[in-house]
């Protein structure tokens, strides 16, 4: 087992290659897309949405691979709940934040439909599997695909489809480089992570969970944070938002459909719990949404203090 300093080392390494790795992945896969046609939009739909996410499925599916599955479980939840209550609630205090109409209709609900069906799956199930898997797969084909459809008819109507050219071409050779090399870059990253977090774990005598919880977690989140920050700076509020509601649905549906389609993951109650808050969080948010149908920094405080006691509750179960 690694030792303390090298775990934290190989962690510290194991993040670098997961973000960087999945910016080179993106740059590379978009370039390719952008070479084929393929229009700008359906690769920020794609392979730009997935991409942000790439961390967490690389870790929880190395978890799943070597049965930590506690560790698989809550990357995810500890992931989502960082998105909605750290990455958006740092994004209102940079400016005030309008939640479009679709969000509150469509996309917040089915992100908060996809954690209750998530804690149903484990509180009748004890967990997910693998059939609960691949139902969480279709249930992702299906909201890629009426995403796709909804914003390619969108964009056709506004007549800007042809219009996308914000992903930059670069040489075919560089392009497969990216993607190898990114690739690359996220499988030993995942696996890095993942070791050490395990080693950490058992040092400080703390459960896999609260690792996954919070230094993974928080480790994983680090694109979703960087790409929302951003677009909060310059203004491009959709994309603020509209990344944080993507990359949770991609988490519960994509990521722990693939690991549990590998390996059944068992849920304890602490699991459960966690994916409860996580529900509550998301109504909340809603509620803030609706109410003035855009995020102030004075909900973003609220949404960081909230995020804090979490972590508070979350640090004394494991150490009482």
């Amino acid at each position: 087992m690694l030792n303390p300093i090298l775990a934290i080392g190989v962690l510290i390494l194991g993040f670098i290659l997961l973000v960087k790795g999945a910016d080179f992945f993106v740059d590379g896969s978009s370039s390719v897309a952008k070479t084929l046609k393929v229009p700008g939009l359906i690769i920020g739909m794609t392979v730009v949405a997935m991409g942000t996410s790439l961390p967490e499925l690389s870790v929880s599916v190395t978890a799943s691979i070597n049965n930590a599955n506690s560790l698989a479980i809550s990357n995810v939840v500890g992931s989502n709940l960082f998105n909605l209550m750290v990455v958006l609630g740092a994004s209102a205090l940079v400016c005030n934040i309008p939640v479009g109409r679709d969000v509150l209709r469509r996309d917040l609900p089915f992100s908060i439909f996809c954690a209750v069906l998530l804690a149903v799956l484990g509180l009748t199930g004890r967990g997910l599997e693998r059939i609960d898997g691949f139902i969480l797969l279709g249930l992702f084909v299906a909201f890629l695909l009426t995403m796709i459809v909804l914003a390619i008819k969108s964009s056709r109507a506004a007549g800007e489809l042809s219009e996308e050219e914000e992903y930059k071409i670069l040489p075919m050779w560089k392009s497969l480089l990216y993607i190898v090399g990114g690739a690359v870059a996220i499988k030993f990253g995942g696996d890095w992570v993942v070791d050490a977090a395990v080693a950490i774990a058992k040092f400080l005598g703390a459960s896999e969970t609260l690792i996954g919880l919070t230094i993974v977690a928080v480790g994983t989140s680090l694109p979703e944070l960087v790409t929302s920050l951003t677009a909060a700076k310059k203004h491009e509020m959709d994309m603020a938002v509209g990344n944080v509601v993507g990359s949770n649905v991609f988490n519960i549906l994509m990521i722990l459909g693939v690991a549990a389609s590998i390996s059944p993951i068992f849920m304890d109650i602490e699991n459960v719990i966690d994916i409860i808050i996580l529900v509550s969080f998301s109504v909340i948010i809603l509620l803030f949404s609706i109410t003035e149908k855009k995020l102030e920094r004075r909900e973003g405080i609220v949404m960081l203090s909230g995020y804090g006691m979490f972590l508070f509750y979350i640090i004394v179960r494991a150490y009482l």
